[in-house]
C-alpha cells in the first residue's frame, strides 16, 4: 500500500488510518470513526483520507454486536503504518497479546501516531505506550483503569491529543475526535461539511462532560436535590452522614428524606448504597483488586457487611463476579 496520495495540485495529503481491532470491538466506535473520514474525502472531492482494517491474526473481526467485517489485514503485514487505532469495547481490558503490543511499540518508534478509542487505552497502557501522555478511556472503566495504571495521567474527557497519541472515550467522542483532527488537518470548511453531511453538531469541546448531566440522567431539576447527589457521587469511599448532606444544602434530613421519595422513590441511605454498591460491581468486574480492597474503595466498614448488601441488590455474592473469564489471544 501506498502511503499517501496525490492531489490535484501536486501535494501529497493522503492520511492513511489503520484500525486496530480488538477482539468484541464497538461497531459504533468504528463507524463513528470511520464515516468522518469517508464523508470527508466526499466534502474534499478527493481523497485525503484512506485506511485499513487490522486483525492481529488477519481473521475476521467480530464486533460485540456480533457482526463481522472482511477483508481484515493482520499486523504482519505492516511493518510501518502512519497512524493507528486500536479500538475496542467492554473486553478490551482483557486483551494481552506480545505480539500485538510488541508491534505498537515498534510503529511508535518509527514515529508513528498511536491512538485509541474506548477502551482500546487498555492496550496502549498494557504496551506502555501512554507513559508520559495525557489520555482517557470511557467513563464506565475511568476508576477501574486509574486504579491499574495509576501512574497515568488519565483525564477522564472526551478525547485527547498529546503529541503523537491519541484517545477516545468512544461512542459519539469518536466522532467529535475525527471531527477535530479533520479540522487540523485539513481546515475547519472541511469539518464543517463533514457535519453537515452526517447531520452532527461540530465537536464537544474535549473537556465536555462524557455522561449525561444528572438533571437528563435522572429526570429531575431541584437544585438541592441535584447538589446533595453530586456529592454522594463524589464521596463513595467515604460516605457522608445524613446530616452532613443536608447541611451542605440548607435542609433538615427530614426535607432531604422527602425530596428522595418525591423524586426518586427511595430513601437517601437507600439511594447512596446503590451508588456504593454499583461502584463496587465496576471495580470487581474491571480491576484484580481483592474484595476486601472493593469493599474498602467504596465505604464498607466490613467485607461480611459489603458482601450481604452485594448479594441482597444483585442476586449473588461479590466472589462471583471473580469467575474466570475469557483472556483474547493471551500468550
Amino acid at each position: 500500500m501506498t502511503q499517501a496520495t496525490t492531489a490535484p495540485d501536486g501535494t501529497a495529503d493522503c492520511t492513511r488510518i489503520g484500525f486496530l481491532l480488538v477482539p468484541d470491538f464497538s461497531m459504533m466506535s468504528l463507524m463513528s470513526a470511520l464515516e468522518p473520514l469517508r464523508s470527508a474525502n466526499y466534502v474534499a472531492g478527493r481523497q485525503i483520507y484512506e485506511w485499513t482494517l487490522i486483525t492481529p491474526d488477519g481473521r475476521p473481526a467480530r464486533a460485540n454486536s456480533g457482526i463481522e467485517l472482511s477483508p481484515v489485514s493482520s499486523i504482519a503485514e505492516f511493518d510501518f503504518h502512519p497512524f493507528v487505532l486500536v479500538c475496542a469495547s467492554i473486553d478490551g481490558q482483557w486483551f494481552d497479546d506480545r505480539a500485538t503490543f510488541a508491534w505498537l511499540r515498534n510503529l511508535d518508534r518509527h514515529g508513528a501516531r498511536i491512538g485509541a478509542i474506548s477502551t482500546g487505552s487498555y492496550p496502549l497502557a498494557r504496551a506502555g505506550l501512554l507513559d508520559g501522555y495525557r489520555c482517557t478511556i470511557h467513563w464506565e472503566f475511568l476508576t477501574s483503569f486509574t486504579e491499574d495504571f495509576p501512574d497515568l495521567e488519565v483525564t477522564g474527557r472526551l478525547f485527547e491529543i498529546d503529541g503523537s497519541r491519541v484517545t477516545a472515550a468512544g461512542g459519539s467522542a469518536t466522532f467529535d475526535l475525527m471531527l477535530h483532527l479533520i479540522a487540523e488537518q485539513h481546515g475547519h470548511e472541511i469539518a464543517a461539511g463533514v457535519a453537515e453531511q452526517l447531520i452532527h453538531p461540530m465537536p464537544d469541546e474535549p473537556d465536555a462532560l462524557q455522561r449525561l448531566p444528572l438533571t437528563q440522567r435522572l429526570r429531575i431539576s431541584h437544585p438541592k436535590l441535584i447538589t446533595i447527589i453530586e456529592l454522594m457521587e463524589r464521596n463513595l469511599e467515604e460516605p457522608l452522614t445524613r446530616e452532613a448532606l443536608a447541611f451542605e444544602v440548607d435542609l433538615s434530613t427530614r426535607q432531604v428524606e422527602r425530596l428522595f421519595t418525591k423524586y426518586l422513590g427511595k430513601s437517601p441511605a437507600r439511594y447512596y448504597l446503590e451508588l456504593r454498591l454499583k461502584r463496587a460491581h465496576l471495580l470487581l468486574c474491571q480491576t484484580s483488586m481483592s474484595i476486601l480492597d472493593v469493599s474498602v474503595a467504596c465505604g464498607f466498614v466490613s467485607a461480611s457487611h459489603f458482601s450481604k448488601c452485594y448479594r441482597e441488590m444483585f442476586g449473588h455474592p461479590p466472589r462471583f463476579e471473580r469467575a474466570p473469564r475469557p483472556n483474547a489471544l493471551a500468550s
